[in-house]
């Protein structure tokens, strides 16, 4: 933790840094309460030790509100000699976390210290639990089966334990992100904050700000000083999604924060340390970008340190019966319904499709047939239409043994697709319109039709 200490007396404010570094955390001192708030405008911290008489000031518990105006939430101790249960109930009813009496010793000092701690590793905790929940998806699983996987989890969770930069190659939607927090939570720094950052969906100037963090007036709309990301994600994980859209502008700026662990606010002079450990992820060819030179060559290799590539899920056959499976539990469980398993023509689409998609197409996938389904097995005609009708179309051109319906149902979609009007439709298949309504009806229970055409 980074630790402010607020007190007016000297040898107080050394032997407390001397005490909070013992135990591993950063230390800073001030001696009034104004530059304390000075110094919060200046620089984040997780805790501050306020002494609650400083001489010649306001009161502390007046600090205190002032402090908590600039960070809400911050963690305060408050300390003073002149200690009694109605301050100490006032400071905490105030916002302070905990109370000290001076002369503390070691001792308490890092009692407490390891409550704040302790503490705040619960929210953080809590937050991500909270995160989870919300997610519509279930927790990604890497124990795959497929013998690919299996050697890229491999890789991954031995390189996890050092603080490597890390890049991770592959398609959209197969789960390069899942894939990041995974490396994160096996980390030394899984006890920090995971903080992601897309680096298409901002334009230049607003990215460099959402990373670096700004000051007052760098900017039109800067009306107060900003922490960027790589500050939030101090102790823990920076999570770089999709850099290869990174702007040109900003790439050496992160290549400077990859080698040297420093960087500047927009707007700000002075260079201010980075301690994270960055994750990069992106579907594009980073190579081929290099020699397109739309992507700096020195970023690139300082980025491909430990490089690995998700392969897509069509290229993963031993993983997907068990990945739908997984969705359809989850899914199941979320809606309230009774579906518990495939019907062998639902199976067989799901094994028949290319998922162009990847765990994201599969996802929404089952998502979608399991709300539509009715009993304990998840048919054919619940998954989208496209799966669907694939399914039939490839059992017709195999010379597959299929039912007399589909063979019609199939057929009636190709006719719809190649014509202008459902009139036309109805002509070309030698029944009147009202028939073709009530088939596409009938037929519409099962899954709708997309490919009517324009009346």
């Amino acid at each position: 933790m980074r630790i402010l200490i607020v007190d007016d007396q000297r040898t107080v404010r050394l032997t407390t840094s001397q005490a909070v570094r013992a135990e591993g955390h950063d230390a800073d001192t001030a001696d009034s309460g104004r530059v304390a708030l000075l110094k919060l405008q200046e620089e984040r911290f997780d805790l501050v030790v306020l002494d609650l008489h400083i001489e010649g000031e306001a009161d502390g518990l007046e600090y205190l509100a002032k402090l908590q105006k600039i960070v809400p939430g911050l963690a305060v101790i408050m300390c003073t000699a002149q200690a009694s249960i109605g301050t100490a109930v006032e400071a905490m009813r105030r916002g302070a976390i905990d109370y000290l009496e001076k002369p503390f010793t070691p001792e308490q000092l890092r009692t407490v210290l390891a409550r704040v701690e302790r503490t705040q590793r619960l929210k953080q905790r809590a937050e991500g639990l909270a995160d989870q929940v919300a997610r519509t998806a279930p927790p990604a699983d890497f124990s795959p089966a497929d013998a690919s996987m299996k050697t890229l989890v491999d890789v991954v969770e031995r390189a996890a334990t050092t603080r490597a930069t890390m890049l991770i190659l592959g398609e959209n939607g197969t789960g390069k992100s899942q894939l990041a927090r995974h490396v994160h939570e096996r980390s030394s720094v899984a006890e920090g904050p995971f903080v992601t950052v897309s680096c298409p969906s901002l334009s230049r100037e607003l990215l460099e700000s959402e990373l670096f963090g700004h000051v007052q007036g760098a900017f039109t709309g800067a009306i107060k000083d900003k922490w960027g990301k790589v500050e939030a994600a101090r102790s823990g994980t920076l999570f770089l999604d999709e850099i290869g859209e990174l702007p040109s502008e900003l790439q050496p700026k992160l290549l400077r924060l990859l080698q040297e662990r420093s960087y500047e606010r927009v707007g700000d002079t002075k260079t201010r340390a980075a301690d994270v450990r960055v994750i990069a992820a992106t579907n594009r060819d980073l190579a081929a970008a290099v020699k397109a030179g739309t992507f700096r060559e020195d970023l690139f290799y300082r980025l491909n340190v430990i490089t690995v590539t998700v392969p897509p899920l069509r290229e993963r056959p031993a993983d997907l019966a068990r990945l739908a499976q997984s969705f359809l539990q989850f899914f199941a469980d979320d809606a309230g319904r009774a579906v518990r398993k495939f019907s062998p023509e639902a199976a067989a689409a799901i094994r028949a499709h290319p998922w162009p998609g990847n765990l994201r197409e599969l996802r929404n996938a089952i998502e979608r047939a399991v709300i539509l389904s009715r009993g304990e097995e998840l048919e054919l005609g619940d998954l989208p239409v496209e799966l669907a009708t694939a399914s039939r179309a490839t059992a017709v051109e195999l010379g597959a043994l299929v039912p007399l319906d589909a063979l019609e149902q199939e057929h009636v979609r190709r006719v719809i697709a190649r014509t202008v009007k459902l009139e036309e439709a109805a002509r070309v298949l030698g029944i009147d319109i009202a028939t073709l309504y009530r088939k596409r009806k009938r037929w519409s229970a099962g899954a709708a039709d997309t490919t009517e055409p324009v009346a």
